[in-house]
């Protein structure tokens, strides 16, 4: 059931017995839509509700005191975000906007837990949708901690092409819009840097740019 919207551009993807649990629980929850530029919930917030998204893509971010972003994911087709707060009772860690119209199913954790003991598949594809979430974060972490921003560059677009690229004669479209703002704060780098890192990723053969879409020629040399 694999997808190519344009992140498609999603950061990473659920696997299709987990992603038709969810669906399968659509009594369970409730159907909403949001426009493009809607505040799903804000970091901070108390939170007792996630969210399994039908359509349309949204942006999970931390913002700093002094306003700096950095985008944890951007959330496509089949995807589950503000799950961690409602589990463990904390505030929200993020907050969510939708980047395009999106429709989406809003689950009360309290709803699941009642659900659970005639459901227990409930409670496994929640678990399988924390355990994914944290190996791709510590993946991301591996590379944010190293100094090089190509190598953490390179590794984003790895991921990318690897979850949702399109194959064409060799070569592998990443379908997504993601612009230089996105993968800088998606990176830990300076829009800048993502310039100079994507125009020498060009200049290794890694890569391509046409029409603002970013071709994956030699995923070997995206680390440099």
């Amino acid at each position: 059931m694999k997808s190519h919207h344009p992140l498609t551009t999603e950061t990473w993807r659920m696997d299709d017995a987990t992603a038709a649990t969810w669906i399968g629980a659509a009594h369970l929850g409730r159907r909403k839509k949001y426009d493009k530029g809607a505040t799903i919930y804000r970091q901070g917030e108390p939170g007792t509700t996630f969210y399994f998204l039908l359509s349309g893509r949204v942006q999970v971010s931390i913002f700093q005191r002094d306003g700096a972003e950095f985008i944890l994911e951007v959330m496509g087709r089949w995807s589950m975000f503000g799950e961690s707060p409602a589990v463990d009772g904390h505030p929200r860690i993020a907050t969510a906007i939708t980047v395009e119209d999106a429709e989406l199913l809003e689950f009360d954790i309290r709803a699941i837990e009642d659900a659970i003991p005639s459901s227990p598949e409930l409670a496994m594809a929640l678990l399988r949708v924390i355990a994914l979430k944290q190996r791709v974060l510590a993946s991301r972490i591996q590379y944010l901690a190293l100094p090089k921003p190509d190598m953490r560059i390179g590794e984003l677009l790895g991921r990318l092409s690897d979850l949702y690229g399109e194959p064409h004669d060799g070569r592998t479209l990443i379908t997504i819009p993601l612009t230089h703002e996105q993968i800088a704060a998606m990176t830990g780098a300076t829009r800048v840097t993502v310039t100079r890192a994507l125009k020498r990723l060009v200049d290794l053969g890694a890569i391509e740019i046409r029409q603002r879409r970013i071709w994956v020629t030699d995923a070997s040399r995206l680390l440099g």
